[in-house]
């Protein structure tokens, strides 16, 4: 039996264990240091240093690490030993405050966008002690995990963390101004609250390895669809099956030994997907939790002969995966500003909040779009399973009552409201309805008392779309109070702002079908971008307004947001390439020869017939010869294409331009490569075929 109250966060440092082994008036001193951002005494350092490597050792580990997380998007970390020799050949135990509080790793190693060159080595970790330390056990031993920023020599972040602190600080600052503006004057702080939802793919680790593609770009760059896909919507919610239950299983007890607060599991949609979600915490604890929790599914699936497949489309016809963004502010008095509460036409505070949202949406929605970008998110967005490329808002029936007798009238009298759902059967109780349906086609979706951004890919970090987030809501706060504040009548100045700011806006609010053609039409008639790739939304991040807005609030200098728009255009160059070469290796190497022994062997089944049986009919076996031959050979030509193309982009100078060439060029291609190899897979024998095809990969868990 699993006990989950004595497990949960047993391998995490986290304040009970800092309460029980530190010195008051150094835990009191740490706290200050992660409240108020008090400057860390040296020698609170050391006394924290020390407890940690003590608790570490009583439950196993023999090395500590800064975990910290690179440009790549993934974790990095380093591992040293608490091992310092002493005379004697003898070796003692040690950990010192400066060992905690900073590392030294090779920043020329990892993405900067030119921050750092390669003669320009040396870069900083730094210890963030707002997310608690951990113990990581696998193979590799029991590690102490140190959570810490990242940044170049001179400065500069070369890290998801640092950029996403800066941002908790600025939108903090600016909801405690809401609050003490609208007479909450007792909040001292203010936490964002961020809840993701990762979906994700289980398939077979034997037959995944027999996958050059699902290897090198977690994609089937081939495959024919299988008989059966999602048609029926039988796996949605479906009885999960005993192997992924025990995966299941194993996953929840280690991340809750992590304190991760891992809640819902069920089958998504997709035949093999499903999904995992966490109750919420700060938004730095909750990435950090994601990516771990990322990184532990794939450990446990291993130990389970599973793959995780984290891709956005790991298969083409079927729904991809993506990780759904929950986000709300929170105050340490418990208010939440995203509450309507029971009358929100009456909630001014909330209104104001909402509205502020509403123009931080519309002003920076490249911005937003752009946090969600990623090369595999290309082929998911847009399609009937996930948002499509246009941001938009969807607040639901009653906020948008709200919002039109706020546009119409200058305020609201009335709400709409819920009532109750009666489902015909007199012996089940009544069901309270909530004031508004859901629209699982909206990107960015208000949800009752948060908002849900459904746009990021699966396999990317959250640290992103919530640094974009919390700065452009803050910026929209920050604008908005600055006109209020002050006013002879707070309250009328407050609803005139309001009424300006939804009339001014209220293109980005959207309630219908984002699927449809239709909407794609109104979106552009309404002035609303619609950047279909990663590539066309990537020079957002350098538009002057961008520059503007990341530099007034401190979260990001021009040099970063250059250097990062470098390092997203080189790392789609480079998983298009990485695609490509992989194409023309199985193509070459697996299913050209394959096929040719396949035709080789019914053309000798052709001879073999009419020799034993003169005039006999073998026409079914030529149309099969012919029509193999002939898609065997459209195979070569597109083939040969794809080598050139590809080649080609390597000789394409500047980063923009060559992730434009990979963008407009290669990646069609590839495409047109897939489909007589895909047309193939349909007519080959079975025997013949090289790979484990889609009904095996995603039926046979």
């Amino acid at each position: 039996m699993i006990n989950i109250t004595e497990i949960f966060g047993q391998n995490v440092f986290n304040d009970d264990v800092m309460r029980e082994r530190l010195p008051s008036e150094v835990y009191d001193a740490l706290q200050d240091v992660k409240q108020n951002g008090a400057e860390m005494d040296p020698q609170v350092a050391n006394v924290v240093a020390n407890a940690m490597k003590d608790w570490a050792i009583e439950r196993g580990a023999t090395h500590f690490t800064h975990w910290f997380q690179p440009m790549t998007g993934i974790t990095a970390e380093k591992h040293d030993s608490f091992i310092t020799p002493v005379p004697g050949g003898k070796v003692m135990l040690e950990f010192s405050g400066k060992e905690l509080i900073k590392g030294e790793p090779d920043a020329s190693s990892f993405p900067s966008g030119g921050l750092r060159a390669t003669n320009e080595a040396r870069g900083y970790t730094a210890w963030d002690p707002t997310s608690p330390a951990f113990l990581k056990e696998d193979a590799t031993g029991v590690i102490l995990c140190i959570p810490t920023a990242f940044c170049a020599y001179t400065g500069e972040a070369l890290d998801k963390k640092t950029p996403l602190l800066r941002s908790v600080d600025v939108i903090e600052e600016q909801a405690i101004r809401v609050l003490h503006a609208f007479g909450h004057t007792d909040v001292k702080s203010v936490s964002i609250s961020v809840g993701p939802e990762q979906e994700y793919f289980l398939i077979d680790h034997d037959k995944y390895l027999q996958r050059e593609d699902l290897v090198f770009t977690g994609r089937t760059l081939f495959g024919a669809p299988a008989p059966k896909g999602q048609e029926l919507d039988d796996h949605y919610f479906g009885t999960i099956k005993e192997r992924v239950g025990s995966f299941m299983q194993e996953l929840n007890v280690e991340l809750w030994k992590l304190g991760i607060y891992a809640k819902t599991q069920h089958n998504e949609v997709a035949p093999s997907q499903h999904e995992l979600a966490t109750v919420y915490s700060t938004a730095n604890i909750s990435t950090d939790h994601n990516q771990l929790a990322m990184e532990t599914m794939k450990k446990v699936a291993n130990r389970h002969n599973l793959a995780c497949l984290l891709h956005e489309k790991p298969f083409a016809g079927v729904n991809g995966s993506g990780k759904h963004d929950n986000w709300s502010i929170i105050s340490d008095t418990g208010i939440n500003l995203l509450k309507p509460g029971k009358r929100p036409h009456e909630n001014l505070m909330f209104l104001f909040v909402l509205s502020a949202v509403i123009r931080a949406v519309d002003d920076y929605a490249e911005l937003l779009r752009l946090s969600a970008a990623n090369p595999g998110n290309d082929n998911r967005l847009g399609a009937n399973e996930a948002p499509p490329a246009i941001i938009s808002m969807f607040v639901g029936e009653q906020l948008e009552d709200i919002l039109a007798q706020i546009m119409e009238n200058g305020s609201a009298t009335s709400s709409k409201r819920g009532g109750k759902l009666n489902t015909g059967v007199h012996a089940m109780p009544l069901v309270s309805k909530d004031a508004t349906d859901r629209n699982r086609t909206s990107p960015f979706a208000f949800t009752g008392n948060k908002f849900e951004f459904r746009m990021v890919g699966s396999s990317m970090s959250i640290a992103d779309a919530n640094t974009v987030l919390n700065t452009i809501v803050a910026d929209a706060l920050s604008d908005m109070l600055d006109e209020v504040e002050g006013a002879d009548d707070f309250e009328a100045a407050v609803r005139e702002l309001i009424q300006k700011t939804v009339c001014k806006h209220q293109r980005i609010v959207f309630n219908g079908d984002g699927y449809s053609d239709a909407w794609i039409q109104e979106a552009e008639r309404r002035g609303l971008p619609n950047l279909k790739s990663f590539v066309d939304a990537i020079p957002a991040l350098t538009q002057e307004k961008a520059i503007h807005l990341f530099e007034k609030h401190g979260v990001f200098t021009a040099t970063e947001l250059h250097a990062r728009s470098e390092v997203l255009y080189e790392s789609y160059s480079k998983a298009i390439n990485i695609e490509a070469k992989t194409m023309i290796d199985m193509a070459t190497k697996l299913y050209i020869p394959s096929v040719i022994g396949y035709i080789t062997s019914l053309a000798e089944s052709i001879n073999s017939v009419k020799a034993a049986v003169p005039g006999i009919d073998v026409s079914v076996q030529a149309d099969l010869l012919k029509k193999a031959t002939k898609l065997l050979t459209q195979t070569q030509a597109e083939l040969q294409k794809l080598k050139a193309v590809d080649q080609k982009a390597a000789e394409v100078e500047g980063a923009e331009a060559q992730a434009r060439y990979f963008h407009d060029e290669v990646a069609p291609q590839m495409a047109k490569l897939r489909a007589p190899v895909d047309e193939l897979e349909c007519i080959v024998d079975k025997e013949f075929w090289p790979v484990p095809q889609y009904a095996e990969l995603m039926f046979e868990v």
